[in-house]
Parts: structure tokens; C-alpha cells; sequence
């Protein structure tokens, strides 16, 4: 506790003199007095509750003055509080959902071990607006930019492949991401574009995106999926569905230099511990930025002691009031 004026309360010398004063005429004698012939009487009694009430109103009036010369000095108290504002950031990940996504190379295979580790990633970044777009031979936008978790989460769930026609539209996939940032305000913006091949369709050049992506400030973080060398693909043959092992194919120099050119970073995954690996690492460097803003809270204490010299004061009158009644 701290007080605004604390000159104000060198008055409190003004109670400290009213008690002074009426010490000295208690003991100088100066009081009205009644000769008797005896005083065997009191003796006996003792000290008269009339003897002792007759200096309570006193007492109640200087506790009274010094409770209002505190009030008027105006008591506070203060506590620090923080106020912490996180600027998140918006992030939309891009999916290749081609058929070669079903290579089983990755735990069950490539699409599922994406999404998989795709939610954990979301799940992550609560103050983060995140969105979802996939392509193959088109795009198009599974989820706009949202803080709903739960929606965000069931809709990534629901990717699959053989939704639109087939192929791989890098350069369709990453101009619908940033598509979707055109109008954010975020201070950081990021597309995650996740691919198995090459680009071999769609009307928009793979790097004319990125130089879109560029001019807009959205870092591009790109991830090329699939083992090394030969992978397991599951293939409609006369006598069903038959794994057979095909070449992997990944164009790591075009997304590298998509990466290069947004200032982002290429990543390649080999298997599903290497991918979460990849997006453990890009959750560490796209940090939301927070700020803390301390301030004092005041608490204005005066009415507190302007209640308590009131209540003093009614029970002064109250006690006068009893004393005139008395025999």
C-alpha cells in the first residue's frame, strides 16, 4: 500500500495534539467536581462504568479525525499483471494427393503417414490460422485458412487420393496456397507444400508460383517424399491389385529452387520418423511472436478508512446519546 499525497498526513500531528491537550486537563484538575464527606461509597464499588464510558467518545472522535486524514491521503494498492498478445502465423499446407501417393514405402503408405503426422503438426500450433490445399493433375482449396482446430483436423482426415484426375500440378497446387493468403494481415505467412514426383501438369508454372509467392512475402517450406532408389506401389493388374516395386521419382532441384526463391527450405523424407522429423523442425522455426506487456493495476483503498471514521463517528453520537440518558 502507497499513498497519493503523502505530505497530508502530517495532519495526523493534529490528533496527537487534541490527545495531548485533554491529558493535560484530566490531570491538572481542571474539571467540574462535587464535594462529598465521604468516598467509602466508590471505594467499594470500584471504577463506575460511567467513569469509564465518559472518555469513549473522545477516543471514538481522534480515531474518527485520523481515519479521514488517512482517507484524504488517498490509499492505493498496486499489483503488476501481463498482457500477453501472440501474433500467429497463417500456414496452409499443400498436398500432393496423386495415385503415386500410395506407394507403401512410408507406414501404411505415403498419404496416410502424411496426414497423419500432418495433424500432430496442427494440433501443435494452436494460435496459428491454418488452411489445407490439395492437388494432383488440378487443386483445389479442402480447407480455407481457420482457428478451428476440429474442423481443420476432420477435414485433413478426409484427404484422399482419386478425388480429381490424376497427375502432379505442383506448380496448380502452390499458386491455390498462396491463393488463399492474397488477403491475410499475418506477419508471417507459409505454405508447406508436400509432393512424390514430378510436375507434369496444370497451367501454372511451378516457379512462376513461387515468384508469385515471393512479391506476396510467403516463405515456401517444400518436401519430397518417397525412399531412395525403388518403392513398393500398389498396381491394378487382371488378377487384382499387385505390389510392385517402380522407380521413385522426385524433382528435388525444381523444389529446391522453389524453396531458395521464397526463402523457405527443401526437405526430403524417407519414412515416416524422417517426416515428423521435418515438420518438428519447421514448427521450431516458425515461431508465433509474443509479446508481454506489463502494467500496474491500482486499487483505490480510501473508501475503506472514510467507512471506518464514518462508523466512528456514529458511534460516538450514539455513546453521548447513552451517557445523557444514564442516572
Amino acid at each position: 500500500m502507497f499513498f497519493e499525497y503523502p505530505a497530508l498526513l502530517w495532519l495526523l500531528a493534529v490528533p496527537v495534539l487534541l490527545i495531548a491537550h485533554y491529558l493535560w486537563q484530566e490531570l491538572s484538575g481542571r474539571k467540574p467536581h462535587l464535594r462529598v464527606s465521604t468516598i467509602i461509597p466508590w471505594k467499594k464499588e470500584g471504577m463506575s462504568v460511567l467513569a469509564v464510558l465518559r472518555h469513549l467518545p473522545f477516543v471514538l472522535r481522534i480515531a474518527a479525525i485520523s481515519l479521514i486524514i488517512i482517507a484524504i491521503a488517498r490509499p492505493r494498492s498496486s499489483s503488476d499483471v501481463e498482457k500477453v498478445n501472440t501474433d500467429g502465423i497463417d500456414i496452409v499446407l499443400a498436398m500432393d494427393v496423386s495415385t503415386s501417393m500410395l506407394a507403401r514405402d512410408f507406414k501404411p503408405d505415403r498419404i496416410s503417414a502424411a496426414k497423419d503426422i500432418a495433424v500432430e503438426f496442427i494440433a501443435q500450433r494452436p494460435t496459428d490460422r491454418m488452411g489445407i490445399v490439395v492437388f494432383a493433375g488440378e487443386s483445389y482449396t479442402q480447407c480455407p485458412l481457420t482457428t478451428d482446430r476440429a474442423t481443420l483436423i476432420n477435414l485433413m482426415k478426409e484427404v484422399q487420393t482419386g478425388l480429381i484426375e490424376d497427375g502432379t500440378a505442383i506448380g496448380n497446387g502452390l499458386a491455390t496456397a498462396v491463393a488463399r493468403m492474397m488477403d491475410s494481415d499475418a506477419p508471417s505467412r507459409v505454405v508447406i507444400l508436400l509432393t512424390d514426383g514430378v510436375n507434369n501438369r496444370g497451367a501454372v508454372a511451378p516457379l512462376t508460383a513461387a515468384e508469385i509467392a515471393k512479391s506476396y512475402g510467403i516463405r515456401v517450406y517444400t518436401i519430397g517424399v518417397g525412399a531412395n532408389g525403388m518403392a513398393p506401389y500398389p498396381v491394378m493388374t487382371q488378377w487384382g491389385v499387385e505390389v510392385q516395386n517402380m522407380q521413385v521419382e522426385i524433382d528435388e532441384d525444381l523444389l529446391k529452387q522453389i524453396a531458395e526463391n521464397t526463402g523457405g527450405r527443401y526437405f526430403r523424407a524417407t519414412d515416416n520418423t524422417k517426416l515428423s522429423e521435418i515438420y518438428s523442425e519447421i514448427n521450431k522455426m516458425e515461431k508465433a511472436r509474443t509479446t508481454v506487456d506489463s502494467f500496474p493495476v491500482y486499487k483505490e483503498l480510501f473508501g475503506k478508512y472514510a467507512l471506518a471514521a464514518l462508523i466512528c463517528l456514529l458511534l460516538e453520537l450514539a455513546v453521548r446519546l447513552l451517557l445523557r440518558r444514564m442516572p
